[in-house]
């Protein structure tokens, strides 16, 4: 067999190896159209006098390269801060769960995943990985980035929403689970929406399983602004795709030039809040959505708000939950929480 030829198979049967180590399921079209996900979120955000829209909308392909490159600006510490809480302690937390699947919400590049694969693989475990995200694309290619740097990780990936994924997870292949909501996501839930998520997650794991939380702290309004009004602009590029994204998805015409983005810390809220505010009056049409618009000079459309933590008051929430914290790990200034929960016997929570 000639050197070529050599070459040639071995990498066919690298990628057989990949390929038989790594399924993916679509719980959403390309189009991200399902009976559950028609846009009337949209239309009720947008027909309201204080307009707001999900901020879901935000990460389409583009927006999920828009965040990874936030996460990346000096700026923004929550990643960084969280990632150095992770490198200091994913030992200790691959020590307390023993072997388990790992599910990440929200995995994106699943960067910070990596840290707790290492920590799993040192302590000689299996590795089982499923990283939930409405982005296809980005799901896939931090996939079989994966798969190419951890030869026994089994990868079961899922595009669709938490509330699609959680109740389609099949038995879990290791002896426990842990699902992972990093990033202080759970800061973009208003109080209803953290309820409805909290009961989401208990009702998808079993007693004895994990659920790792990070959240984002309660610091200097100066801090935080600058985390959400980068110099480069890159927070306001990331924002203002969300129009982009409307306009490829119900055949909308923004003009993002038309607006600009506005980020500022609401303190009696203790929450970051982010909009879009136009710049002169002008009318949109949303075609797929059978919807006209017209926007005054100055009005503004809700996209996203980043509620900042309490650690004491969010221990005892999840305690109220029925996922007391087993341990509860900061960084050296206290700007962000790592919380490893557990799930109680439903008879422990009478």
């Amino acid at each position: 067999m000639s050197t070529f030829s050599q070459k040639a198979s071995s990498s066919a049967s690298s990628q057989s190896t990949s390929e038989k180590r790594f399924s993916i399921e679509h719980l959403l079209s390309p189009e991200f159209s399902t009976n559950s996900d028609d846009g009337s979120d949209v239309i009720q955000g947008l027909t309201q006098p204080d307009k707001s829209l999900p901020s879901r909308y935000l990460y389409d392909d583009k927006g999920s390269q828009l965040f990874e490159q936030i996460c990346e600006l000096p700026e923004y510490y929550p990643t960084r801060t969280e990632a150095e809480i992770l490198r200091q302690y994913a030992d200790e937390v691959a020590q307390l769960t023993g072997a388990c699947e790992l599910v990440e919400l929200g995995s994106g590049s699943s960067t910070k995943t990596r840290l707790l694969l290492d920590a799993y693989q040192r302590q000689g475990y299996p590795l089982h990985y499923s990283p939930i995200d409405v982005s296809a694309g980005i799901l896939e290619d931090s996939a079989r980035q994966l798969l190419a740097d951890y030869p026994s990780l089994q990868i079961q990936g899922i595009v669709g929403t938490y509330e699609q994924a959680l109740p389609t997870l099949a038995p879990a292949p290791l002896p426990t689970r842990m699902v992972s909501f990093l990033g202080s996501t759970l800061g973009n839930f208003n109080q209803r929406q953290c309820d409805a998520f909290f009961s989401l997650i208990t009702t998808s794991l079993e007693a004895g399983d994990y659920f790792l939380l990070g959240i984002d702290l309660q610091k200097q309004k100066e801090v935080l602004e600058a985390a959400y009004n980068d110099s480069q602009g890159v927070t306001a590029a990331f924002n203002l795709n969300l129009l982009n994204h409307l306009n490829w998805r119900f055949g909308g015409n923004f003009d993002p030039v038309l607006w600009e983005h506005w980020t500022f810390y609401n303190q009696s809220q203790a929450q970051i809040e982010t909009y879009l505010k136009c710049k002169r009056w002008h009318s949109v049409q949303l075609e797929g959505l059978d919807l006209t618009v017209e926007f005054e000079r100055g009005e503004a459309i809700q996209t996203e708000i980043s509620r900042k933590f309490d650690l004491q008051q969010m221990q005892s929430y999840l305690e109220a939950q029925g996922l007391p914290p087993a341990r509860i790990w900061t960084d050296s200034k206290q700007w962000f929480g790592l919380l490893l929960c557990q799930v109680q016997p439903a008879s422990s929570q009478l």
